[in-house]
């Protein structure tokens, strides 16, 4: 048999196979790509070229006429950096211990004091800084801080924060330790929490996040009861706010008493 006369358009055997398989071709097409891509909502605004493109998978771009949703309420404007308040200079952290006698009576003369304010001595400067904002731009609500820090400007935020940076921070003694909270040490995987070593770390930290050790219990405890009640908002991407909503109030009170470690 020759091979020619088959491939033929004379060969209507042929012809009539090429014709079936292009007309099926052209009818998906055009079911698929622009019949069902055209009942969607979002068809008339956004054009045919842009319904084929999604459909095929070339392009995603969010509907015109969709409003992004802002949140209800005022969220932090600081953005971490790895090199955010590093090396501060003996002149900013000096200006800094001046401002703080202002911050004595809560915090205490060095930074630390065990009430129900937080330990600042040895805190990560990039955390006390955003926190700084945070109050000044009411981002996080304190009737006693958001006074304080009304007035201060952007340069004195950093000095106060490159200031209780260089100090030494609480030390406490793991040998009179109940032992690590599974909570802690483990997280809870089935209900998304991480171990809190992920972000608050052991030796370190990840970048923007406050070092724990040494804080008062009853300070931690309403810190996260905030996060878990919404009362307090300023987590970047809601990270402390999505674990604390998570925990149950054992689990809260466990992990504060550990970090805080009083006998």
């Amino acid at each position: 048999m020759n091979p020619e006369r088959i491939v033929s358009l004379r060969n209507k055997w042929f012809t009539y196979s090429v014709g079936l398989t292009a007309g099926v071709a052209v009818v998906s097409i055009a079911v698929g790509f622009i019949w069902l891509p055209s009942v969607h909502p979002d068809a008339g605004a956004l054009g045919v070229w842009y319904t084929i493109c999604r459909a095929a998978g070339v392009i995603r771009v969010p509907p015109i006429h969709e409003q992004i949703v802002q949140p209800t309420y005022i969220t932090t404007p600081v953005e971490f950096t790895r090199r955010m308040l590093r090396h501060a200079s003996a002149e900013s952290i000096g200006r800094g211990a001046t401002l703080a006698l202002r911050c004595a009576m809560c915090h205490g003369v060095r930074g630390l004091r065990q009430a129900d304010t937080p330990n600042l001595a040895g805190q990560s400067a990039a955390v006390i800084y955003k926190e700084l904002v945070d109050f000044k731009t009411s981002a996080r609500a304190s009737a006693i801080m958001q006074p304080l820090v009304a007035n201060l400007s952007d340069t004195e935020m950093q000095d106060l924060a490159a200031y209780y940076a260089s100090l030494s921070r609480r030390r406490v003694d793991r040998s009179s330790s109940d032992g690590v909270p599974r909570i802690v040490a483990d997280g809870a995987p089935m209900r998304g929490i991480a171990p809190c070593g992920a972000c608050h770390g052991e030796l370190g930290a990840k970048e923007g996040a406050p070092w724990l050790e040494g804080q008062p219990a009853v300070y931690l405890r309403a810190q996260l009861g905030g996060f878990a009640s919404g009362a307090r908002h300023n987590d970047i991407d809601e990270q402390m706010r999505n674990v604390a909503r998570e925990m149950t109030q054992q689990e809260i009170d466990s992990a504060s008493h550990y970090f805080a470690n009083r006998r």
